[in-house]
């Protein structure tokens, strides 16, 4: 049995699951964090549901797709449903692979993961925010803000990000990598709304449909998502939205104004729109469009196709106005000025350079003993669960082989 003392840095996700692996092998393990409760955030997850992982979730799913293959292969997301179930969540499979807990309630999670850390006898200090770390020889001793001093053989840092600051997330764990000699990415909001520039935004605010969006850059397609998308005042949302967000919001970052182009009809060809015209070629172009798209966009598509009339006849209108309304319904471009902060984003994109991190045990190369897990590392994925499946694989790997003792400690 391994007695090595692991100090959690973060009681989210991550930390949480951290803490719990390395005390089943063996470790003496803290937990600190410095909101009053542990899991503030998770309550928040899959809209109070808790989209705890996904079955089909794969490496191609995140940013990093090298860097987490081995992590996701050591702790699976069938792993994940196993470890669950044991600690008393009955699994529920939605469409896409997203899985959530039967009871459909995210505080389900958070019981049961109080439930098995009082259990396990770990040690939980609440309220106290960590202000540095500093490792002298084999001990690290670290100074909370509260002037508490606490020392440890292993750290595991579990911070997360800065997004959903109001469940204390506060990018507290970068300025505590740097100084430990550690390179932080740029970051920014990620699965979260884009801001759009466009005349019709007013008028299409609420509007859903279940479309087709590209991300493009110079007429080239960066990234392709279907599935439902939500007009609003602002811009655009919505799970494929938030899914292309991350790239254009890195384009963004880069000063580049990216386009969204929003395929309106992705079962049909442009033959059977050109056949529908011909015959309604009698009936105003407004009514021509009922049926074949949500009716609240219809005045937006004729404006944008320089028509000035909603009700011109079909027959009136002019090669180049019929193409160009052809043409919108297949491709309808709108510029990306911004998207919402991280108080609306679901997690961040960057964090700590991973090539400064050993994929296989989630060990900092830089210092022997410190290990980085979840969001405050410059990994995120997909929308639909992928995300907390990287906390919960990176959690087990780190836990796991911060609790071993090797020959040098």
């Amino acid at each position: 049995m391994s007695n090595s003392n692991v100090l959690i840095i973060g009681g989210g996700a991550s930390g949480m699951l951290a803490a719990i692996v390395a005390r089943r092998n063996g470790a003496q393990v803290t937990l600190l964090e410095k909101n009053p409760r542990i899991g503030k955030k998770i309550l928040a997850t899959g809209n109070g549901r808790c989209n705890y992982t996904n079955i089909n979730t794969n490496q191609n799913a995140y940013n990093q797709p090298d860097f987490v293959f081995d992590a996701l292969s050591q702790f699976t997301a069938s792993d994940t449903i196993d470890f669950f179930e044991e600690l008393g969540i009955a699994p529920k499979i939605e469409d896409f692979g997203k899985a959530y807990p039967l009871s459909e309630q995210a505080s389900s999670i958070i019981d049961v993961f109080l439930y098995e850390l009082e259990h396990l006898k770990i040690k939980i200090l609440t309220e106290r925010s960590v202000n540095l770390i500093e490792k002298k020889g084999d001990q690290f001793t670290v100074l909370c803000t509260n002037g508490e001093t606490y020392h440890a053989d292993k750290i595991i840092i579990a911070t997360g990000g800065k997004a959903m600051p109001s469940t204390g997330s506060d990018g507290l764990g970068y300025p505590i990598a740097r100084k430990l000699g550690h390179h932080v990415t740029p970051i920014f909001p990620a699965l979260v709304k884009l801001k759009l520039e466009s005349p019709y935004l007013k008028q299409l605010n609420g509007v859903k449909i279940s479309s087709t969006v590209q991300l493009k850059n110079n007429h080239q397609v960066i990234q392709e998502e279907t599935g439902d998308i939500l007009f609003t005042a602002y811009g655009i949302s919505g799970p494929t939205i938030l899914d292309i967000s991350r790239k254009a919001n890195e384009y963004l970052n880069q000063k580049i104004n990216p386009t969204i182009n929003v395929i309106l009809l992705n079962k049909l060809s442009i033959e059977d729109i050109i056949k529908r015209f011909k015959k309604s070629l009698n009936k105003p172009v407004d009514f021509s469009l009922i049926g074949l798209v949500n009716k609240r966009l219809i005045s937006a598509l004729i404006k944008e196709a320089g028509i000035q009339k909603q009700n011109m006849l079909v027959s009136e209108l002019n090669e180049e106005q019929l193409d160009k309304l052809i043409n919108l319904l297949f491709n309808w471009e709108f510029k990306v000025i911004g998207s919402k902060g991280f108080e609306d984003a679901q997690i961040t994109a960057g964090g700590i350079d991973v090539s400064e991190v050993n994929p296989h045990t989630m060990e900092s190369k830089i210092v022997k003993n410190l290990y980085f897990i979840g969001e405050v590392l410059d990994v995120d994925g997909l929308c639909g669960g992928h995300n907390l499946q990287w906390a919960w694989s990176s959690a087990y790997v780190a836990g796991k082989n911060a609790s071993q003792r090797g020959r040098d400690d």
